[in-house]
């Protein structure tokens, strides 16, 4: 068994687009500038678009974030999204979800200028991703794709079930892996069988927001693992009271894997690196 170790190629990544970075700057050319939209006080989200601003601080990125309390309203939200979308200073943006439960997420989504989309969430991306055509990859799938790559792990002609059919990663996954040439199944909570499903695949990635979900018996033996799942579960006995766990039970299956993700830092650090790297796509396209 061998870790797909995303700390350690987020590191290597960041360190080339800090490159790219310096090399624009030497140039006398635009410097990446990201904005954040944070909406309400839920702290996994604050940790989330706190742990972007330093990313970008890292690379060399301008960073915004626009905090508003969760009393905004949809008008006055998509207001701020204008703002963004007509600023020529700012090259990418993403609206941190969820929002609160009288906006419309579809709504706010559709509303950012899709050249400006480095969530890779708009229509127009997601059509052109489909497509196989250049455009901004909804970040987390980007990261596995990139683990993926890193570590050289086949995938031409593999079976590969994606576990999960979310917008934000499930169907984008299945996209990008038929893309890499796999065969693709998706599996979801109506799968009949689902077990039949998972013991047949070379690759299983694993997306359905349940944690310790995908069990030993589940995996063939020399299967490729990649858990994007990552829950917040209460335990008295850690020292911050809780534990990440992710959708796979991880002692149990991976002496079973050729190759695993660990939760945390295995695709958590590459879907930041994604974002990173579309915020970069974005000003170079202009350019």
């Amino acid at each position: 068994m061998q870790l797909l170790n995303g700390n350690e190629v987020s590191k290597h990544v960041r360190s080339q687009i800090k490159a790219d970075v310096d090399q624009l700057k030497a140039q006398g050319k635009k410097v990446p500038h990201l904005a954040a939209i944070l909406v309400g006080e839920d702290g996994a989200s604050r940790t989330y678009v706190n742990a972007k601003e330093k990313d970008c601080h890292e690379v060399g990125f301008d960073s915004t974030v626009l905090r508003f309390e969760a009393s905004i309203t949809e008008e006055e939200l998509l207001h701020e999204v204008e703002k963004i979308n007509a600023n020529p200073d700012i090259d990418g943006l993403i609206v941190q979800l969820p929002l609160p439960k009288h906006i419309s997420t579809n709504r706010i989504t559709q509303a950012i200028d899709w050249r400006k989309d480095v969530d890779g969430f708009h229509p127009m991306n997601v059509g052109l991703m489909f497509k196989g055509l250049p455009c901004f990859l909804p970040a987390t799938p980007m990261g596995v794709i990139q683990l993926i790559e890193h570590y050289g792990i086949e995938t031409s002609g593999k079976d590969c079930v994606v576990l999960g059919r979310s917008d934000i990663v499930g169907k984008p996954m299945s996209a990008l892996m038929l893309q890499k040439n796999c065969t693709v199944t998706v599996c979801h909570s109506k799968t009949v069988n689902l077990n039949a499903y998972l013991q047949k695949a070379d690759i299983i990635i694993a997306a359905i927001g349940i944690p310790e979900f995908v069990k030993a018996e589940m995996v063939k033996e020399g299967a490729v693992v990649i858990d994007v799942g990552i829950t917040r579960t209460d335990d008295p006995a850690a020292k911050n009271g809780f534990r990440l766990k992710g959708d796979v039970k991880y002692d149990e299956v991976a002496p079973k894997c050729s190759w695993i993700t660990p939760v945390p830092g295995g695709v958590g650090p590459m879907t930041r690196v994604g974002l990173l790297l579309n915020t970069l796509r974005a000003v170079k396209v202009r350019v």
